[in-house]
Order: C-alpha cells, then sequence, then structure tokens
C-alpha cells in the first residue's frame, strides 16, 4: 500500500517538518554533488554498528545523526519524504515546534541503536531517516488512528485507490516491519532495509504519542 495523503488539516504551519524534509533534500544534492553514494563520504558520516560498538565517542554518537540526514537514493529519499509530508505535519501540530524536533531526533537515535544492537558486528554502513519517520508513524497511530489515508492499494495488475483508517495503513506497515525484522534477526552484513530501525523507532512513536495524549486529555478535563 502507498499512501498519498490524509484529511486532517493542520491548525499550524508545520515550519519544522518542512524544514526537516528540505535539509533532507539538500543533504541528498550534497551527497550527489560530492558524488553520489562515494565511498568515502558514506563511511565517514554514515552510522556502522560494528565501528559504532568498538569505539562509542563523540564521532560514533555524532554519526547517529549525519546518517538520518543521508539517502541511499533517490528513491530512497522520496519514499520517506512522502511518509514525513503526509504523517509529520499533523503530529508537529500535536507536540508543537520544539517538542516535534526533539521528538524526531529521539525517534531517529532510539531507531538507530535498535538497529546497532540488533545488529552489532554488521560493517555495512546504514543512512536513511526511516528511524526517526518511523517514530512519527507510530505517534500519528496512537494520535489519529481513525484519520482517514488516501492510499493506493495494489489488486493484481491494478491499483486501486482507496481512504483507509490510519489505523489499519500503519498497524500493516508496523506488521510487515516486524516480519521482516525478526527473518532477518541475526543475520549479518546483509544489504537492505534496517527493519529494526523501524522497528524501535515505531514504537517509541507510540509510547511517547500515547503520553502526549494522556496528558493533552488530563490537561483538557482540568481546563487549562
Amino acid at each position: 500500500m502507498i499512501p498519498i495523503r490524509d484529511e486532517i488539516k493542520t491548525r499550524k504551519v508545520p515550519i519544522v517538518n518542512t524544514l526537516l524534509i528540505a535539509a533532507n533534500v539538500i543533504v541528498f544534492i550534497l551527497q550527489w554533488l560530492n558524488g553520489g553514494q562515494s565511498d568515502s563520504l558514506t563511511f565517514q558520516y554514515a552510522l556502522i554498528p560494528a565501528n559504532f560498538l568498538a569505539s562509542p565517542g563523540i564521532l560514533s554518537f555524532r554519526n547517529i545523526f549525519t546518517s538520518m540526514f543521508m539517502h541511499a537514493g533517490i528513491v530512497h529519499l522520496a519514499g520517506n519524504m512522502l511518509y514525513l509530508w503526509i504523517f509529520g505535519d499533523n503530529v508537529e501540530d500535536r507536540f508543537g515546534h520544539l517538542g516535534y524536533l526533539i521528538f524526531y531526533l529521539a525517534g531517529g537515535v532510539i531507531g538507530s541503536l535498535a538497529h546497532v544492537f540488533s545488529n552489532p558486528a554488521s560493517t555495512l554502513p546504514t543512512v536513511g531517516a526511516s528511524g526517526a519517520i518511523a517514530a512519527v508513524l507510530g505517534a500519528y497511530l496512537v494520535l489519529y488512528p481513525s484519520s482517514r489515508i488516501l492510499t493506493f492499494i495494489p489488486l493484481g495488475y491494478f491499483l486501486q485507490l482507496r481512504p483507509l483508517p490510519a489505523a489499519i495503513v500503519l498497524v500493516m506497515w508496523f506488521i510487515l516491519q516486524l516480519f521482516n525484522g525478526v527473518l532477518s534477526f541475526g543475520q549479518v552484513d546483509v544489504g537492505g532495509t534496517a527493519f529494526w530501525a523501524h522497528i524501535g523507532g515505531f514504537i517509541t512513536g507510540v509510547l511517547i504519542g500515547w503520553i502526549v495524549s494522556l496528558r493533552q486529555k488530563t490537561q483538557v478535563k482540568k481546563g487549562w
């Protein structure tokens, strides 16, 4: 399934979400101008689990953040930014600008660490905003489970465009990540998707989204 847009209008301009998308695009352009996915650039700024665990210093933690804004290709970038564009603005609306930025980065960090500890011996560089975006999806699921998501659904040779509840779209997405994550667990230096980064980020988003939702409901009841 490919989500196209949601139905919820934001109350505020999603400044942070827009800047995050712009930052990812700019970094990708800089990657391309510097030779695309050159080994030197990738190994310098990507997250490599074995290297991180061997010397968890300032540079290793720096690479968690730099890797979050790098992508392996235009399709990788486009897919991530599509999800961020659809779901990020509404989460920012509920969290506030600064809160959303902190949440996004925290989701990316936890997703990256989940990938590291599920693949501790891997020497393959990992790039992408998927862990942070997975956190956004998890929070959206908690905050807007009934929101309708206009979605392309593959049916044989045809694509049907249908509005589906966010709960269905996002739970199915998570189940797919969990299934693939379990299958990939314990494999070393197998390229592809960092499923455990998605899983770690999504669970983080669900938990933080649940906490924020409870807090906001409590404030409303008290008349704050």
